[in-house]
């Protein structure tokens, strides 16, 4: 496999990334009386997470290694009246608790925020912790909507926004190690993608830990005259149609990123768009082949698949 690509700077970037989520729940536990967290596994023991036990008993659980009795406590929170987040593990909250999911939140559209964490292949411990079917899954669930954030800043914005938006969703995000996108403040809608770059020869959307290498690659790319767009997809479902139609018909070539089963995932969304739309234009996805990955840290696999910065660089340019 290829070498490590991250740098320094990238690495003191994403040092903070869980504690900025972790501490933005906290804040809405303590101001907001209506919003539960409910975590699984002991994913919410650690840090100033245990002191909220003890002072919110009745809105800040853990139901240890129950993935499925998560979602179904959740949803009778909901029912309640409460808005409830819901932490585990990705790979087991996904599949594992998939038929609580079905008929417990979104057969009753219930307001609660499934928060799958580790996804993609950022766990780095092999196929059964390997979380690659969330937007494929997701999607075809009636009254779900789906989201994966590129970095904490988003995430922050997202579980804002979440507060007064109907009915479920599932927020996947990777191990919370990912370095950085968004350093100043920026407009944040589910369900509106944001344009960070502008693009006349090409646009790749991304979505998730693969916006950051989308950026790496355009930015490699105009140093040789490419000049390439980059869109953040931070919403799968609801996916922003328009986006998608107004990119491909300013560049004609979509490059989707996405760190998902090459099937059923971004690139397969996108393509849809597309051809509902009628509307002409090359494509080329960047996803995990149809296949189990082996074991490896993400610095390791995602260059092994082209996910990396040079790696997305190259596939476009050969593309164009």
């Amino acid at each position: 496999m290829a070498g490590f690509t991250f740098n320094i700077t990238d690495m003191a970037a994403m040092m903070n990334a869980k504690d900025i989520v972790t501490k933005k729940i906290i804040e809405m536990v303590k101001t907001n009386p209506k919003v539960c967290y409910i975590n699984s596994d002991g994913t919410g023991h650690a840090g100033p997470l245990r002191d909220l036990y003890e002072e919110f008993p009745d809105r800040v659980l853990d139901v240890g290694i129950a993935e499925m009795n998560l979602v179904t406590v959740a949803a009778g929170l909901a029912r309640k009246g409460y808005i409830p987040f819901g932490q585990a593990f990705g790979p087991f909250l996904c599949v594992r608790a998939l038929d609580q999911i079905h008929n417990d939140l979104a057969y009753n559209d219930l307001p609660v925020r499934l928060i799958g964490t580790h996804g993609g292949l950022s766990s780095g411990y092999g196929p059964t912790h390997n979380t690659i079917v969330e937007f494929g899954v997701m999607n075809t669930i009636p009254n779900m909507t789906m989201i994966a954030p590129c970095d904490a800043n988003e995430c922050v914005k997202m579980l804002e926004a979440s507060l007064t938006y109907p009915g479920p969703i599932y927020i996947r995000i990777p191990r919370g190690e990912e370095p950085a996108v968004y350093t100043d403040d920026f407009d944040y809608e589910i369900g509106k993608a944001i344009t960070i770059k502008e693009g006349k020869d090409a646009t790749i959307i991304a979505t998730g830990s693969e916006v950051h290498f989308s950026i790496q690659a355009a930015k490699e790319l105009a140093e040789e005259g490419i000049d390439v767009g980059v869109i953040d997809m931070h919403t799968l479902k609801p996916i922003d149609k328009d986006a998608i139609i107004n990119a491909a018909k300013k560049t004609g070539v979509i490059i989707t990123a996405e760190d998902h089963n090459t099937l059923g995932g971004l690139g397969s969304m996108v393509a849809d768009v597309l051809m509902e739309a009628g509307v002409p234009a090359r494509l080329k996805k960047i996803a995990i082949p149809d296949t189990f990955v082996s074991f490896g840290y993400p610095e390791e696999i995602y260059p092994h698949y082209g996910f990396d910065g040079p790696g997305i660089a190259k596939t476009v340019r050969e593309f164009l």
